[in-house]
């Protein structure tokens, strides 16, 4: 489970790394970040600053290392694997630990599940996975979800509505492409998950009387559990209801699982939770634990009637980023960290309604396993968002020593993604400056 080495010694002369940045001007002001810290390295499930400060990481780089920092059996495939073949061969044949990866991977997804093409990143795998279902389909028209986030490529960003900086100057982005409401409980439905999903899967049929007719439709993308747009799950009639217009009009099901998958919802993927079968899912972030790598995973006759040569990647399925992913599933699968995930969850969730009783900012704690939103309002009974309370207290917890992040469409939610192998001790002590956050913003 944890793991720990002795400190490094903090690096002197870059103790500043945004200073120099901004001194050298040479790196892009267009990239968004949540803390303006200089970090010099990662141990376990702490992440360390160039003055020697450490900080509990519960957002691993957005979900990515999510068996945290230096993992050893990681670490040891990487090391094993840059030694033999670093390249990529996937245009020239095949690695070893890439074949291996893909057995791997569809062993965790249900039949009939069992082929799996590897790309470099979520929006890349995104693309392919839209790409896949127009050239398969013959249809244009894709249907994703008000409050989605899928990437920041052309194609991803299409489908992307978490914020409207995202698309605002890019337009026109790809045509085709209509979006419903997605039944945010909370937000939109006073808690009612059932009105929720009633409302929004009639909505998602109006759609298709008024707008595109669903024999024009060749893909409803959706996350499961909406990550970057708040952290809202997808109720498990609305998944199943979702699963049986796909059915009836022949359209296919597309699950981003590129946050929620890989154990972080209690079950290895998130869609499990609604007992339901996507038609293709898409993999990234934890995959890897930090190394770039994606994957687009389906039943193999859609990929051969995609047919060779529809599409491809340099790197993708690189033979390092392979080796640590075969050893991301083998801890998980090892270490029983599906279960983990689901007891730190549990744990979690009532050390936040705990102080959900104590704090009226704060609206709503929501989401399965190690996937958990706080929203935090100006008044519980308009649930009027407070992005501005939500910014303060990622910035409170940083100076505490705890890394979380903020989410929604008016950066008002709290996002929860501690490590899969997080101990009962550490949800503790996050939760406990979490409080004391609370009680000095």
């Amino acid at each position: 489970m944890p793991y720990s080495r002795p400190m490094e010694e903090p690096i002197s002369a870059l103790a500043d790394l945004a200073d120099l940045a901004a001194r050298a001007g040479n790196l892009t002001p267009v990239l968004g970040r949540y803390f303006e810290r200089s970090w010099s390295h990662g141990v376990g499930h702490r992440l360390f600053d160039t003055s020697g400060r450490s900080y509990l990481d519960f957002a691993n780089g957005i979900a990515v290392t999510a068996l945290g920092h230096a993992h050893p059996r990681v670490t040891a495939a990487i090391h094993a694997q840059a030694d033999r073949l670093i390249g990529p061969t996937g245009a020239i044949g095949y690695a070893e630990p890439v074949v291996t990866l893909a057995s791997m991977l569809a062993a965790t997804l249900p039949d009939p599940i069992d082929t799996v093409m590897f790309l470099n990143s979520g929006s890349e795998a995104i693309d392919g996975a839209l790409k896949l279902a127009r050239r398969v389909s013959g249809r244009p028209g894709i249907v994703a979800f008000r409050g989605g986030f899928h990437g920041r490529t052309f194609g991803a960003t299409s489908v992307t509505t978490s914020n409207i900086n995202y698309r605002t100057g890019y337009e026109p982005l790809l045509p085709g492409v209509y979006f419903a409401p997605f039944p945010a409980a909370y937000r939109d439905f006073d808690g009612d998950e059932a009105r929720a999903s009633e409302t929004c899967l009639a909505d998602l049929r109006s759609l298709f009387e008024t707008v595109i007719a669903p024999s024009a439709v060749g893909s409803i993308l959706i996350e499961p559990v909406q990550g970057e747009g708040g952290y809202y799950p997808a109720p498990a009639a609305f998944l199943k209801g979702l699963r049986s217009i796909c059915d009836e009009h022949g359209i296919l099901l597309i699950a981003d699982e590129v946050q929620s998958g890989y154990a972080r919802t209690g079950t290895m993927w998130a869609f499990e939770h609604a007992g339901i079968l996507p038609d293709v899912v898409v993999v990234a972030k934890a995959i890897a634990n930090g190394l770039p790598l994606s994957a687009i995973a389906t039943r193999r006759e859609l990929q051969e009637k995609w047919g060779k040569s529809a599409h491809g990647s340099t790197y993708g399925g690189n033979p390092v980023a392979c080796a640590a992913g075969i050893a991301v599933l083998e801890t998980i699968r090892d270490e029983g960290l599906v279960a983990n995930a689901g007891r730190r969850g549990q744990e979690l969730t009532q050390g936040l309604l705990r102080l959900m009783s104590e704090d009226e900012r704060i609206g709503d704690v929501r989401g399965p396993g190690l996937m958990i939103g706080v929203e935090l309002v100006r008044h519980r009974e308009t649930r009027e968002p407070d992005g501005d309370l939500a910014t303060a207290l990622v910035a409170r917890c940083a100076e505490l020593g705890l890394l979380v992040l903020s989410c929604g469409t008016a950066h008002q939610v709290i996002r929860w993604i501690p490590p899969l192998d997080a101990t009962a001790a550490e949800i503790s002590e996050g939760t406990e400056i979490f409080g004391e956050a609370l009680r000095t913003v």
